[in-house]
């Protein structure tokens, strides 16, 4: 049931990431909101779905970007892997592992959609890539990472429901 939920969020945070978000740029870099939702989903306990959510994710990111087709899809999935691995770590402080996460997860994601543009034959001075669009992306997620991961939170509670004991 959860990944019938996934495809309606989901696809409206690309729409909104690509109609709004990217309108709003700092400098040149723009959240990575699908990121954001992945990886708080990532976090949540007792969620089993994570990586349907990062595939359907990455695929309608994919989709909607002019970014070679998978680059998306590769970095969430790793992200996702760095989510997973942290939460079983450090499972105590879930919004510190959101905030690491979301740091490697940027990089990841923005490093490979450096490599997908340089691999189509376009040249990008990488300086010039990391200053204006990598690390303002960075802090971008860094900012909204807090509340999409509340708003994640919200909702897994809703569709996973705590068992009460009797």
């Amino acid at each position: 049931m959860t990944v019938l939920v996934a495809i309606p969020l989901l696809s409206f945070l690309v729409i909104l990431q690509s109609a709004v978000v990217s309108r709003m740029p700092l400098l040149h870099g723009t959240p990575d909101l699908v990121m954001l939702a992945v990886v708080a989903w990532a976090f949540q306990e007792r969620v089993e779905t994570a990586w349907h959510w990062t595939i359907l994710g990455g695929i309608f990111v994919s989709i909607s970007s002019a970014m070679p087709f998978g680059v998306f899809i590769a970095g969430y999935l790793a992200t996702t892997a760095v989510a997973r691995f942290i939460r079983q770590r450090a499972w105590k402080l879930p919004l510190i592992g959101m905030l690491i996460t979301t740091i490697f997860g940027s990089l990841i994601t923005q490093g490979l959609a450096i490599v997908g543009i340089s691999l189509t034959g376009s040249l990008l001075p990488l300086i010039d890539s990391l200053n204006l669009v990598t690390l303002p992306s960075l802090i971008l997620n860094i900012l909204l990472a807090v509340p999409v991961y509340v708003l994640i939170s919200d909702l897994a509670n809703w569709l996973y429901p705590k068992k009460i004991e009797a």
